[in-house]
């Protein structure tokens, strides 16, 4: 049983009314919690462990004391949320391709956030409040998946994925690639899809744009490493979906605010000419009392 399954089954015996529940049952009430549910005391003490999404929130806004802007709280809390429930997955692993789609995913979607100065903030506070997780390393190794796909057309891209080859630098990723298509228990995750997709768009701009040779391409690199083609296909349409709704936002925004700033132009004009008209009021009065 996952580990997530098992921290949600332990919450639902917490609960008030489950505890009434077996109390109400003579056959239960005397039930060990392990009997219960089918768990060893090993598998509850592993659950009583776990961290809590609560838990990761909490550290999040210890890193980062600053408020969050309203309309980018979610994209965070979203972002946190996923990232949180991989990181207590048994099956999941840390590896650069889901480093890349981290990085893209909070960069996209965080575009234009004011204060610029907080984002860098805000990135550090997502990755150290995930299981204590080092920003620097997913920066780096982002980085360097960005500078691989600038090596290869969408073709060498797809070719390399499927059967990958030495390339000065990058041996943990072509170990990491061979792993991936041999582990059936492989926990795949949209920020990996992403990840996947983002080499793609960076190899071949044209290619990842057409929909038809995108879909192609993503249905090669599936095969190669054994994902889940229909999940990501979905995963990877509703990611652009939120980034077009995301963009339509921010331009929303960026209008409303050169709008309050002429108005303000215009309240500081009227006030200046309003100024100006009673300064010269009073110089005649002025010039007509001398004389």
């Amino acid at each position: 049983m996952a580990i997530e399954t098992l921290s949600i089954a332990l919450h639902f015996w917490r609960s008030r009314g489950l505890r009434d529940a077996i109390a109400s049952k003579p056959s239960l009430a005397n039930t060990p919690i392990s009997e219960t549910m089918g768990l060893s005391s090993h598998q509850i003490l592993l659950v009583n462990n776990v961290r809590t999404v609560s838990d990761t929130k909490r550290d999040f806004y210890i890193h980062h004391t600053r408020p969050i802007n309203s309309i980018y709280r979610r994209v965070v809390e979203e972002l946190m949320v996923e990232m949180h429930l991989l990181s207590v997955n048994a099956d999941f692993h840390y590896d650069p391709i889901y480093a890349l789609g981290v990085v893209t995913s909070f960069e996209r979607f965080m575009q234009g956030y004011r204060p610029e100065r907080d984002k860098e903030s805000i990135f550090k506070a997502l990755c150290q409040s995930v299981g204590g997780h080092n920003p620097q390393q997913y920066q780096h190794d982002a980085e360097r998946m960005q500078a691989l796909a600038k090596q290869f057309s969408g073709k060498e891209l797809m070719a390399w994925v499927a059967s990958p080859t030495h390339v000065d630098g990058m041996g943990d990723v072509q170990e990491s690639l061979q792993a991936i298509a041999h582990n059936q228990q492989f926990k795949y995750s949209r920020l990996f899809g992403i990840g996947l997709f983002t080499l793609l768009e960076i190899s071949e701009p044209e290619l990842a744009k057409d929909e038809k040779q995108r879909n192609e391409a993503l249905k090669q690199l599936c095969e190669a490493l054994h994902l889940p083609t229909d999940k990501l296909q979905k995963d990877l349409d509703l990611y652009r979906n939120n980034l077009e709704k995301m963009i339509q936002i921010q331009l929303v925004m960026e209008d409303a605010l050169k709008a309050e700033r002429k108005k303000r132009e215009q309240r500081s004009q009227e006030s200046g000419t309003v100024g100006t008209a009673q300064n010269a009021d009073n110089s005649k009065d002025e010039a007509t009392s001398g004389s």
